[in-house]
């Protein structure tokens, strides 16, 4: 499984995972300038360019500059061409929110072909499959949002269980629960179910 890390142009991060965890690391257009400063060098950067301050020449770049997708599609593309499965992003979140609500947008239609998890400072947020089981989250909150619905989701190991029920966005989501268990298991028959776990 090959593991890359990106980071995006939105609230930095207070902190960064350790590099050597992942296969590559890969700058999207301005948040190249946040590992500038922090003198990090990536491994990759990749954007239209158009918040970039200066384009190094020490770093493979790559030019994207289709306006018909968002240059975070454009990364993942990137990615899914050179088989890499498993991707963590940091910076997703935050400042202007047209961009987070995009992200999101973006991980969903990504999400049957790369494994895709944001990472913020309170906490991580992903989609998951129809089977979903997770260890490690005793006493963390945890939240199912559907987009738009995810119907008959049975759940164990959380406060407030599901046993075949639906979710829909605009109706009944199942925000702000907590895990009793280590593990936590989430099945459904069907839709979209975006997992959130604070820290």
């Amino acid at each position: 499984m090959k593991k890359a890390l990106i980071l995006l142009n939105g609230l930095p991060p207070k902190n960064l995972p350790d590099r050597n965890q992942f296969d590559i690391f890969l700058a999207v257009d301005g948040a190249y300038n946040l590992l500038k400063e922090l003198e990090i060098r990536p491994d990759l950067i990749t954007g239209d360019f158009d918040s970039l301050e200066a384009i190094p020449d020490n770093i493979e770049i790559v030019n994207t500059p289709n306006q018909d997708f968002t240059d975070f599609e454009k990364a993942l593309q990137i990615l899914f061409e050179r088989e890499f499965t498993d991707v963590s992003i940091y910076g997703g979140s935050g400042n202007e929110s047209d961009h987070f609500l995009g992200n999101i947008s973006v991980a969903l239609s990504w999400k049957d072909k790369l494994t895709i998890k944001f990472f913020d400072d309170f906490g991580t947020y992903f989609f998951v499959q129809e089977q979903f089981e997770i260890s490690g989250i005793l006493n963390k909150t945890v939240s199912l949002i559907p987009f738009p619905t995810a119907s008959e989701i049975t759940t164990s190991g959380l406060e407030f269980s599901l046993q075949q029920e639906d979710l829909s966005f605009g109706s009944r989501i199942g925000t702000r629960n907590r895990a009793v268990s280590d593990q936590i298991t989430i099945h459904f028959k069907e839709g979209n179910l975006l997992i959130y776990i604070g820290h």
